[in-house]
Protein backbone atom coordinates (compact mmCIF):
# COMPACT_ATOMS: atom_id res chain seq x y z
CA UNK A 1 0.00 0.00 0.00
CA UNK A 2 1.25 3.41 -0.78
CA UNK A 3 2.51 5.85 2.13
CA UNK A 4 0.59 8.15 3.04
CA UNK A 5 0.26 11.21 5.49
CA UNK A 6 -2.11 10.61 8.13
CA UNK A 7 -3.10 13.35 10.19
CA UNK A 8 -5.75 13.90 13.19
CA UNK A 9 -8.62 16.08 12.32
CA UNK A 10 -8.59 19.16 14.82
CA UNK A 11 -11.84 21.16 14.75
CA UNK A 12 -9.99 23.71 17.05
CA UNK A 13 -7.29 24.39 14.32
CA UNK A 14 -8.99 24.00 10.98
CA UNK A 15 -11.22 25.96 8.92
CA UNK A 16 -14.75 25.24 8.06
CA UNK A 17 -15.46 25.06 3.51
CA UNK A 18 -17.29 27.87 2.12
CA UNK A 19 -20.72 27.43 2.53
CA UNK A 20 -22.09 25.71 -1.06
CA UNK A 21 -24.35 27.02 -2.71
CA UNK A 22 -27.07 25.95 -4.87
CA UNK A 23 -30.66 25.33 -6.60
CA UNK A 24 -33.41 23.62 -3.79
CA UNK A 25 -36.31 22.51 -6.69
CA UNK A 26 -38.06 19.54 -5.51
CA UNK A 27 -38.36 18.15 -8.71
CA UNK A 28 -35.41 16.27 -10.54
CA UNK A 29 -34.90 17.22 -14.47
CA UNK A 30 -34.63 14.31 -16.61
CA UNK A 31 -32.02 14.52 -19.44
CA UNK A 32 -32.98 15.66 -22.50
CA UNK A 33 -30.07 14.26 -24.92
CA UNK A 34 -31.09 10.80 -25.72
CA UNK A 35 -28.23 7.96 -25.17
CA UNK A 36 -26.61 7.05 -28.13
CA UNK A 37 -28.03 3.12 -28.96
CA UNK A 38 -24.51 1.70 -28.44
CA UNK A 39 -24.80 2.49 -25.04
CA UNK A 40 -28.46 1.47 -24.75
CA UNK A 41 -26.99 -1.61 -26.75
CA UNK A 42 -24.60 -2.69 -23.89
CA UNK A 43 -26.94 -2.58 -21.16
CA UNK A 44 -29.53 -4.82 -23.35
CA UNK A 45 -26.15 -7.40 -23.13
CA UNK A 46 -25.25 -7.23 -19.80
CA UNK A 47 -24.39 -10.78 -17.96
CA UNK A 48 -24.66 -10.67 -14.45
CA UNK A 49 -21.33 -10.84 -12.95
CA UNK A 50 -20.17 -11.01 -9.18
CA UNK A 51 -17.49 -8.82 -7.97
CA UNK A 52 -14.47 -10.50 -7.07
CA UNK A 53 -11.40 -7.99 -6.28
CA UNK A 54 -8.75 -10.69 -7.27
CA UNK A 55 -10.19 -10.83 -11.04
CA UNK A 56 -10.98 -6.98 -10.95
CA UNK A 57 -9.07 -4.95 -9.30
CA UNK A 58 -5.79 -3.74 -10.58
CA UNK A 59 -4.64 -1.50 -7.96
CA UNK A 60 -0.81 0.49 -8.91
CA UNK A 61 0.19 3.38 -6.42
CA UNK A 62 -0.20 6.98 -7.97
CA UNK A 63 2.77 8.45 -9.10
CA UNK A 64 2.03 11.77 -6.94
CA UNK A 65 -0.23 12.23 -3.68
CA UNK A 66 -0.98 16.10 -3.65
CA UNK A 67 -1.46 17.08 0.06
CA UNK A 68 -3.33 20.56 1.21
CA UNK A 69 -0.11 22.07 2.25
CA UNK A 70 1.11 22.04 -1.27
CA UNK A 71 -1.67 23.23 -2.90
CA UNK A 72 -1.77 26.10 -0.22
CA UNK A 73 -5.02 25.35 1.75
CA UNK A 74 -2.72 23.66 5.12
CA UNK A 75 -5.16 23.30 8.45
CA UNK A 76 -8.43 22.57 6.23
CA UNK A 77 -10.36 19.71 5.33
CA UNK A 78 -9.96 16.56 7.27
CA UNK A 79 -7.17 14.84 5.99
CA UNK A 80 -3.88 15.89 4.58
CA UNK A 81 -4.22 14.35 1.08
CA UNK A 82 -6.07 16.82 -1.07
CA UNK A 83 -5.33 14.88 -4.36
CA UNK A 84 -3.71 12.04 -6.34
CA UNK A 85 -2.52 11.67 -9.67
CA UNK A 86 -4.80 9.12 -12.24
CA UNK A 87 -3.54 5.69 -10.73
CA UNK A 88 -5.09 1.79 -12.19
CA UNK A 89 -7.53 1.03 -10.01
CA UNK A 90 -9.92 -1.75 -12.29
CA UNK A 91 -9.53 -3.93 -14.73
CA UNK A 92 -11.26 -3.78 -18.46
CA UNK A 93 -13.28 -6.57 -17.20
CA UNK A 94 -15.03 -4.68 -14.29
CA UNK A 95 -14.88 -1.52 -16.69
CA UNK A 96 -16.99 -3.19 -18.97
CA UNK A 97 -19.41 -4.27 -16.54
CA UNK A 98 -19.82 -1.28 -14.67
CA UNK A 99 -20.76 0.30 -18.42
CA UNK A 100 -23.51 -2.36 -18.80
CA UNK A 101 -24.89 -2.03 -15.40
CA UNK A 102 -24.90 1.67 -15.99
CA UNK A 103 -26.79 1.24 -18.93
CA UNK A 104 -29.34 -1.67 -18.73
CA UNK A 105 -33.08 -0.46 -18.74
CA UNK A 106 -33.95 -1.26 -15.28
CA UNK A 107 -31.41 1.93 -14.60
CA UNK A 108 -32.26 4.19 -17.07
CA UNK A 109 -35.80 4.08 -16.67
CA UNK A 110 -35.87 5.80 -13.63
CA UNK A 111 -32.39 6.84 -12.81
CA UNK A 112 -31.38 9.65 -15.59
CA UNK A 113 -30.70 13.79 -14.36
CA UNK A 114 -29.86 16.76 -15.81
CA UNK A 115 -28.57 19.81 -13.68
CA UNK A 116 -26.65 22.75 -14.65
CA UNK A 117 -23.50 20.95 -14.74
CA UNK A 118 -24.18 18.20 -16.67
CA UNK A 119 -26.57 17.10 -19.38
CA UNK A 120 -26.87 13.92 -18.64
CA UNK A 121 -26.56 11.55 -14.97
CA UNK A 122 -27.16 8.19 -14.05
CA UNK A 123 -27.49 7.90 -10.27
CA UNK A 124 -29.69 6.50 -7.66
CA UNK A 125 -29.96 3.15 -9.09
CA UNK A 126 -28.72 1.10 -5.57
CA UNK A 127 -27.70 -2.54 -5.03
CA UNK A 128 -30.03 -4.08 -6.65
CA UNK A 129 -30.12 -2.89 -9.92
CA UNK A 130 -25.87 -3.10 -9.84
CA UNK A 131 -24.74 -4.96 -7.69
CA UNK A 132 -21.57 -5.17 -9.16
CA UNK A 133 -20.88 -1.79 -9.07
CA UNK A 134 -22.11 -1.86 -5.00
CA UNK A 135 -20.29 -4.77 -4.16
CA UNK A 136 -17.01 -3.19 -5.83
CA UNK A 137 -17.71 0.12 -3.79
CA UNK A 138 -18.00 -1.27 -0.36
CA UNK A 139 -15.73 -4.30 -0.94
CA UNK A 140 -13.01 -4.39 1.71
CA UNK A 141 -9.78 -5.18 -0.58
CA UNK A 142 -11.25 -1.24 -2.71
CA UNK A 143 -12.17 0.82 0.80
CA UNK A 144 -8.22 0.27 2.20
CA UNK A 145 -7.04 1.10 -1.13
CA UNK A 146 -9.08 4.34 -0.80
CA UNK A 147 -8.69 5.44 2.43
CA UNK A 148 -5.06 4.53 2.33
CA UNK A 149 -4.47 7.14 -0.48
CA UNK A 150 -6.73 9.43 1.67
CA UNK A 151 -4.73 9.13 5.07
CA UNK A 152 -8.30 8.49 6.85
CA UNK A 153 -10.79 5.32 6.99
CA UNK A 154 -13.61 6.03 4.63
CA UNK A 155 -17.31 4.98 3.53
CA UNK A 156 -19.37 5.71 0.87
CA UNK A 157 -21.10 8.68 1.81
CA UNK A 158 -24.45 6.72 0.67
CA UNK A 159 -26.42 4.41 -1.71
CA UNK A 160 -27.38 7.49 -4.02
CA UNK A 161 -23.83 8.75 -4.07
CA UNK A 162 -22.65 5.14 -5.08
CA UNK A 163 -21.91 5.53 -8.58
CA UNK A 164 -23.10 8.33 -9.66
CA UNK A 165 -22.35 8.60 -13.88
CA UNK A 166 -21.35 11.71 -16.09
CA UNK A 167 -22.09 10.95 -19.53
CA UNK A 168 -20.98 13.23 -22.02
CA UNK A 169 -21.06 12.30 -25.95
CA UNK A 170 -20.81 13.80 -29.27
CA UNK A 171 -23.60 14.44 -30.77
CA UNK A 172 -22.84 17.34 -33.32
CA UNK A 173 -25.07 19.52 -31.36
CA UNK A 174 -23.55 22.67 -28.89
CA UNK A 175 -24.18 21.31 -25.45
CA UNK A 176 -25.03 24.63 -23.18
CA UNK A 177 -23.45 23.15 -20.29
CA UNK A 178 -20.02 22.99 -21.78
CA UNK A 179 -17.64 26.09 -22.51
CA UNK A 180 -14.48 26.43 -24.01
CA UNK A 181 -12.34 25.97 -20.87
CA UNK A 182 -14.55 24.01 -18.20
CA UNK A 183 -17.08 20.85 -18.74
CA UNK A 184 -17.88 21.44 -15.36
CA UNK A 185 -17.76 24.92 -13.57
CA UNK A 186 -15.44 25.77 -10.96
CA UNK A 187 -17.24 24.17 -7.45
CA UNK A 188 -17.11 22.76 -4.40
CA UNK A 189 -18.24 19.17 -3.77
CA UNK A 190 -20.61 18.28 -0.91
CA UNK A 191 -18.83 15.40 0.26
CA UNK A 192 -15.24 15.17 1.90
CA UNK A 193 -14.11 12.75 -0.50
CA UNK A 194 -14.44 11.66 -4.36
CA UNK A 195 -13.12 9.02 -6.56
CA UNK A 196 -13.64 9.41 -10.20
CA UNK A 197 -13.09 6.32 -12.45
CA UNK A 198 -12.94 6.68 -16.55
CA UNK A 199 -15.12 4.46 -18.04
CA UNK A 200 -14.31 5.60 -21.71
CA UNK A 201 -11.50 5.27 -23.82
CA UNK A 202 -9.36 8.32 -23.92
CA UNK A 203 -7.49 7.39 -26.53
CA UNK A 204 -6.69 10.74 -28.37
CA UNK A 205 -8.31 13.14 -25.91
CA UNK A 206 -6.41 16.49 -25.24
CA UNK A 207 -7.60 18.60 -22.32
CA UNK A 208 -9.53 16.58 -19.93
CA UNK A 209 -7.42 17.97 -16.79
CA UNK A 210 -8.52 18.29 -13.50
CA UNK A 211 -7.99 22.19 -12.26
CA UNK A 212 -7.69 22.96 -8.75
CA UNK A 213 -7.53 26.74 -6.89
CA UNK A 214 -4.83 27.06 -4.81
CA UNK A 215 -5.18 28.76 -1.64
CA UNK A 216 -2.89 31.20 -3.00
CA UNK A 217 -5.35 31.90 -6.06
CA UNK A 218 -3.40 29.83 -8.66
CA UNK A 219 -4.53 27.45 -10.09
CA UNK A 220 -2.92 23.69 -10.19
CA UNK A 221 -4.19 20.91 -13.20
CA UNK A 222 -4.04 17.17 -12.40
CA UNK A 223 -3.44 14.88 -15.71
CA UNK A 224 -7.46 13.39 -16.61
CA UNK A 225 -7.48 10.29 -16.34
CA UNK A 226 -7.63 7.27 -18.94
CA UNK A 227 -9.98 4.06 -19.28
CA UNK A 228 -9.79 2.14 -16.10
CA UNK A 229 -7.69 4.71 -13.77
CA UNK A 230 -9.17 7.01 -10.76
CA UNK A 231 -8.16 9.58 -9.24
CA UNK A 232 -9.40 11.09 -5.26
CA UNK A 233 -9.52 14.73 -4.32
CA UNK A 234 -11.10 16.03 -1.76
CA UNK A 235 -13.33 18.25 -3.39
CA UNK A 236 -15.40 19.53 -0.35
CA UNK A 237 -12.61 21.52 0.58
CA UNK A 238 -10.96 22.40 -2.86
CA UNK A 239 -12.36 25.04 -5.05
CA UNK A 240 -12.20 22.67 -8.32
CA UNK A 241 -13.51 22.08 -12.40
CA UNK A 242 -13.02 19.17 -14.80
CA UNK A 243 -11.44 21.14 -17.89
CA UNK A 244 -13.37 19.90 -21.56
CA UNK A 245 -11.71 16.86 -23.11
CA UNK A 246 -11.66 17.15 -26.63
CA UNK A 247 -11.09 14.34 -29.25
CA UNK A 248 -13.17 11.44 -28.13
CA UNK A 249 -16.29 10.60 -28.97
CA UNK A 250 -17.47 10.28 -25.23
CA UNK A 251 -16.56 10.82 -22.05
CA UNK A 252 -17.85 8.79 -19.12
CA UNK A 253 -16.85 9.03 -15.36
CA UNK A 254 -18.16 6.87 -12.54
CA UNK A 255 -18.01 9.34 -9.27
CA UNK A 256 -18.19 7.75 -6.04
CA UNK A 257 -18.14 10.13 -3.07
CA UNK A 258 -16.67 8.87 0.59
CA UNK A 259 -17.45 10.21 4.33
CA UNK A 260 -15.30 9.58 7.08
CA UNK A 261 -15.76 5.89 8.91
CA UNK A 262 -14.97 7.53 11.92
CA UNK A 263 -17.89 9.01 13.61
CA UNK A 264 -15.42 11.08 16.38
CA UNK A 265 -14.06 12.63 12.85
CA UNK A 266 -15.47 16.07 11.56
CA UNK A 267 -18.57 15.41 9.54
CA UNK A 268 -19.75 18.58 6.91
CA UNK A 269 -21.37 16.53 4.83
CA UNK A 270 -23.79 18.49 2.75
CA UNK A 271 -27.16 17.82 0.24
CA UNK A 272 -26.46 20.84 -2.04
CA UNK A 273 -25.20 19.37 -4.25
CA UNK A 274 -27.50 16.51 -4.30
CA UNK A 275 -31.08 17.82 -3.58
CA UNK A 276 -31.36 18.87 -7.06
CA UNK A 277 -30.87 15.68 -8.84
CA UNK A 278 -32.36 13.27 -6.61
CA UNK A 279 -35.43 11.59 -5.49
CA UNK A 280 -35.46 13.59 -2.25
CA UNK A 281 -37.68 10.80 0.56
CA UNK A 282 -34.90 8.52 -0.51
CA UNK A 283 -32.36 11.26 -0.10
CA UNK A 284 -33.48 12.19 3.09
CA UNK A 285 -33.63 8.91 4.56
CA UNK A 286 -30.26 7.75 3.51
CA UNK A 287 -28.71 10.90 4.91
CA UNK A 288 -30.77 10.98 8.10
CA UNK A 289 -30.16 7.39 8.79
CA UNK A 290 -26.40 8.18 9.01
CA UNK A 291 -26.39 11.05 10.94
CA UNK A 292 -28.41 8.79 13.62
CA UNK A 293 -25.99 6.42 13.25
CA UNK A 294 -23.06 8.90 13.89
CA UNK A 295 -25.38 10.45 16.54
CA UNK A 296 -25.91 7.52 18.41
CA UNK A 297 -22.09 6.10 17.65
CA UNK A 298 -20.62 9.50 19.56
CA UNK A 299 -23.56 9.56 22.23
CA UNK A 300 -21.89 5.89 23.45
CA UNK A 301 -18.63 7.11 23.20
CA UNK A 302 -19.30 10.00 25.65
CA UNK A 303 -21.33 7.82 27.95
CA UNK A 304 -18.29 5.42 28.15
CA UNK A 305 -15.78 8.15 28.84
CA UNK A 306 -17.96 10.07 31.54
CA UNK A 307 -18.59 6.25 33.33
CA UNK A 308 -14.89 5.81 33.19
CA UNK A 309 -13.99 9.20 34.69
CA UNK A 310 -16.77 8.40 37.51
CA UNK A 311 -14.81 4.67 37.87
CA UNK A 312 -11.06 6.55 38.81
CA UNK A 313 -12.88 9.19 40.53
CA UNK A 314 -12.51 12.00 38.54
CA UNK A 315 -15.11 14.88 39.40
CA UNK A 316 -17.21 15.73 36.69
CA UNK A 317 -16.23 18.00 33.97
CA UNK A 318 -19.21 20.23 32.96
CA UNK A 319 -17.45 22.60 30.88
CA UNK A 320 -16.39 19.79 28.86
CA UNK A 321 -19.43 17.92 28.61
CA UNK A 322 -21.05 21.61 27.51
CA UNK A 323 -18.37 21.79 24.71
CA UNK A 324 -19.61 17.83 23.59
CA UNK A 325 -23.10 19.02 23.56
CA UNK A 326 -22.34 22.06 21.96
CA UNK A 327 -20.47 20.23 18.53
CA UNK A 328 -23.83 17.89 18.98
CA UNK A 329 -25.89 20.70 18.54
CA UNK A 330 -24.21 22.53 15.70
CA UNK A 331 -24.20 18.76 13.70
CA UNK A 332 -28.03 18.42 14.68
CA UNK A 333 -28.69 21.98 13.42
CA UNK A 334 -26.62 21.59 10.31
CA UNK A 335 -28.51 18.73 9.46
CA UNK A 336 -31.71 20.58 9.87
CA UNK A 337 -31.07 22.95 7.48
CA UNK A 338 -30.46 20.35 4.63
CA UNK A 339 -33.84 19.29 5.01
CA UNK A 340 -35.51 21.31 2.93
Amino acid sequence: MPAVIQVTPNPTVRKAPPKVVGPTNANPIRPTKKLPQYMINEGLARQPIQFDATKHLNFEKPSKLYTMEEIGLAGEGISNTAASEPFSLFTPEAIKQMRAEIFSPGVLENNQFASAFASNMIRGYGPKLAPFIFDAYNSPEFLRVISDLAGLDLVPASDWETGHTNVWFEDGQVDVNRTEKSAFSWHRDSFPFVCVTMLSDCTGMTGGETAMRMGTGGIMKVRGPSMGTSCIMQGRYIEHAALTAEGIPERIAIVTAFRPKDPLVTDELILTGSRPISHKEDLYYQYSKYRLDVIEARSRHQFKKILEHKRYGRDFDANEMKQWLAQQRDFIDAWIEELI
